[in-house]
């Protein structure tokens, strides 16, 4: 049998045993299943996964390893850092844990307790790790983990998968570590996202929508008088639900029809013109890249959104703006008023239908359907129990000198008539993850699964993780 040598410099002798430990194991599982017989091969699946992870972690020792620098003082961004001492630091891989003996510096002039004397080492800066030794590509699946759904199921798929063999607390606080480096800087990385973004060619509009969805908020819950009860919480809190913002930028075909959408999401009381002026700076690049993409602002009859909408966008681009209220919500309204004119399901449903079509057809539609439901006569008090009224309100507020309702002209155009990727993303952005039985959240912490959350569904996620983690690499070099 033909022999291969390999020779393993000094400084990558473990990896080399573990690669021969690993070759061993090969050799004695392939003599095992030799002889015919039924093999379980998932085993054999978790031998392989568990060897080649000491290889791994071999591998990544060496590595951190030739990273230190072990000299009096160093230089760190322009500052001059004086050796304090040398230890051991545990970095965690997507396989495990390693220890690296690494010397520790501190800025010169500073001492411990002071606010400029905390430690570092260059193996941490050079290699740009998160928090307390957490590699960048192990922090940024653990983030990925935690945006699509709780920790506790974040850890259960990674035992699953073999991989990234670390603690429920462990993926909660690596997540929300990468979180805020995301919230912090995420002007800065969504204008370079932005920039770098190349419209399709088949684009021929973009439109621009606002929403709100409700998500559960934990607040603090006043004492009750008198002598609290025994084992009761030293700090009462309560799930409150609270409204939340999304914002869309979608851009169409000629048809219409969605080719991409960039998602935002902003927790209740957070910073909602900041959202809508991000939708606008979006809007303004697009255009700059694209100059014949027709504008359009188009989401449902609340009238919070489109004051926010237009106070933003009327200013940059005044009169080349399409407003469009969804179509969707309108014939909501216009269905509820048919069954409250016509006492027939079946007279109800064809009164609907022709009301749509000629909605789709003729530019006075809304005008129209306006004056057959104030001619109707059932135009009497507010609320749920009067549809008629709410649908002559609707038709008012957004037909007549808003011109919002004018669907035959956005065909015409080409341009979309529902605002279905908006209330896509109060779902998918909030209420799959944010939802569900028992969750409550804080608005800082909250705001970091949204953020990261909203990268993901844009399809931005490895370069927007590139810019999130990309500050934490330094330079270090010896004085």
């Amino acid at each position: 049998m033909p022999k291969m040598v390999i020779e393993v410099p000094e400084e990558l002798t473990e990896v080399g045993k573990a690669m021969a430990e690993q070759l061993a194991e090969l050799q004695r599982t392939m003599a095992q299943h030799g002889n015919g017989k039924a093999v379980d091969y998932a085993k054999v699946e978790r031998q392989f996964s568990e060897s080649s992870g000491r290889t791994e972690r071999a591998a990544h020792k060496a590595t951190l390893q030739s990273l230190d620098i072990d000299v009096p003082a160093v230089i760190i961004g322009g500052e001059r850092y004086t050796r304090v001492g040398r230890c051991e630091g545990r970095y965690h891989t997507m396989v495990g844990s390693v220890l690296v003996e690494r010397s520790l510096y501190r800025k010169s002039g500073e001492r411990g307790g002071q606010p400029g004397g905390k430690v570092v080492d260059a193996v941490s800066l050079r290699a740009g790790v998160v928090g307390d030794g957490w590699l960048p590509e192990t922090a940024r699946v653990i983030a990925h983990e935690v945006q699509q759904g709780p920790s506790r199921e974040a850890e259960a798929t990674a035992r699953e998968f073999g991989r990234v063999p670390y603690s429920r607390a462990s993926f909660e606080k690596v997540a929300h570590l990468v979180g805020a480096l995301a919230v912090a800087d995420h002007q800065d990385i969504e204008d370079t996202l932005i920039d770098a973004y190349e419209v399709p060619g088949e684009a021929r509009s973009v439109s621009v929508s606002l929403d709100r969805v409700s998500v559960p908020m934990e607040e603090a819950r006043r004492r009750p008088v008198g002598r609290p009860r025994k084992k009761a919480a030293k700090k009462p809190v309560e799930r409150n639900f609270k409204m939340a913002y999304v914002g869309t930028v979608t851009l169409h075909d000629e048809q219409g029809e969605g080719l991409h959408t960039i998602r935002y999401g902003c927790m209740p009381e957070g910073d909602v013109i900041g959202l809508r002026n991000r939708l606008v700076a979006d809007v303004v690049t697009l255009r700059s890249k694209q100059p014949e993409l027709q504008l359009q602002l188009l989401c449902d009859g609340a009238p919070e959104m489109w004051n926010l909408l237009e106070e933003g966008f009327t200013p940059k681009f005044g009169d080349d703006l399409n407003h469009l209220v969804d179509l969707y919500h309108l014939m909501e309204k216009l269905g509820a008023a048919a069954k409250a004119m016509d006492c027939d399901s079946q007279a109800a449903g064809e009164r609907l239908t022709r009301w749509k079509m000629t909605l789709l057809n003729r530019a006075t539609a809304a005008i129209d359907i306006l004056v057959e439901l104030i001619e109707s006569g059932l135009d009497e008090g507010v609320g749920e129990n009067h549809p008629v009224h709410a649908a002559i309100t609707y038709l008012q507020t957004h037909s007549a000198e808003a011109d919002r309702m004018n669907y035959a002209r956005a065909r015409r155009l080409g341009l979309p008539l529902g605002s279905g990727n908006a209330e896509a993303t109060c779902k998918s952005l909030f209420e799959v993850r944010m939802k569900r039985c028992g969750a409550r959240w804080k608005q800082e912490t909250g705001q970091h699964i949204v953020q990261l959350r909203a990268l993901a569904l844009s399809d931005r996620w490895a370069p927007a993780v590139e810019l999130i983690l990309r500050p934490l690499r330094k330079a270090v070099r010896v004085s």
